[in-house]
């Protein structure tokens, strides 16, 4: 990312600002001296040679005003300077825009608004980028789904078939360890079925995103034994498929880290909505804290980033971890126009 930054930056016309800031750095030094010569020239104050030491205060009053006025002019000049840096070490392209103010900056106005404009390209780009790389990961998890369901749970499921059979014509002895083979391949088909249910979910398609939620907590409550409470408007406006689809997603990715990392005992998950914007929440009462945020949470801002949202992780003064993603509603507009 550095090295991308270099090159738009190289690309970006600096040179011709770097003179006008050495032009305007000289004419303010240039000034302040050639005050300073003239107001030794018409004052009364006169230099003996050698210098008398009645004539030295005199002599470094004026140095001391001539550098304390050269200093005071180059510090306003560079002052952008100081929250360009800022902006460059606080700057993430993962979260809400960031730029800075283009007006009276002076001749570093052009270095600021190049600096804007390059946040703008790489921004794009990274949205682009993003929602290809979503779009691929989308289409491969439907993909292992499909195969998942088509080959091997229909294996399984002829595997299962097979073991009946063979326990109802199985002698006494062996029934019952061929029982307990038919219960593991049942299992396992099951397993195999949570797993394409997670990787591709047919409920949002087939039936929304409220009948998604549901399904989707009460399969999170049955394996991880975490009760969940859920708070929703009964009726939200109409949300495109991909708003859909990242709302369950972000659902989906907050409530696995409460089970791997939360340590947590209950969970509230709410989805309101205003005429201004639709609310995601997901709150939890575990250790909280987010110590490093890895693929998952990654994946979580980058899917927010693509439909225009605001996705902010928090800890309460209470505990938990709290999951808030706002989507506008005039994103949606947008894209349902």
């Amino acid at each position: 990312m550095s090295e991308r930054i270099a090159r738009l930056a190289a690309g970006s016309g600096t040179r011709a600002p770097a003179h006008a800031l050495f032009r305007r750095l000289a004419l303010i030094n240039g000034t302040v001296f050639t005050v300073g010569t003239l107001v030794l020239a018409v004052s009364p104050a006169t230099v003996s040679s050698p210098v008398l030491l009645t004539e030295l205060p005199v002599l470094i009053v004026g140095l001391a005003l001539i550098l304390a006025a050269n200093t005071l002019l180059v510090r306003r000049s560079l002052a952008p300077l100081d929250a360009l840096t800022a902006l460059m070490q606080r700057v993430d392209l993962l979260r809400s825009r960031d730029r800075l103010a283009e007006r009276g900056n002076g001749d570093l106005t052009h270095v600021i608004e190049t600096f804007n404009a390059m946040l703008d390209r790489l921004e794009t780009e990274r949205d682009t980028s993003s929602a290809d790389a979503l779009a691929a990961q989308e289409g491969e998890r439907r993909r292992i789904a499909r195969e998942l369901h088509d080959e091997i749970g229909q294996s399984l499921t002829a595997a299962l078939l097979s073991l009946k059979r063979a326990v109802d014509r199985a002698p006494a002895d062996l029934a019952e360890e061929l029982h307990a083979v038919q219960e593991a391949v049942r299992a396992s088909l099951d397993e195999v079925r949570q797993v394409a249910r997670r990787l591709r979910p047919d409920v949002l398609e087939d039936l929304g995103l409220a009948s998604a939620l549901t399904a989707l907590v009460t399969e999170f409550t049955q394996v991880s034994g975490i009760s969940v409470k859920r708070v929703a408007d009964v009726e939200l406006p109409v949300l495109s498929s991909e708003v859909e689809l990242v709302l369950f997603r972000i659902t989906q990715e907050s409530l696995t880290n409460v089970a791997r990392h939360a340590h947590a005992t209950h969970v509230e998950l709410a989805v309101h909505a205003t005429p201004e914007a639709v609310t995601l929440r997901v709150t939890d009462d575990g250790r909280g804290g987010v110590l490093h945020e890895g693929a998952g949470i990654r994946g979580m801002r980058e899917r927010a980033l693509l439909i225009g949202a605001d996705l902010t992780i928090t800890t309460p003064n209470g505990g938990g971890t709290d999951v808030r993603l706002v989507v506008p509603t005039v994103t949606q507009q947008r894209r349902n126009p």
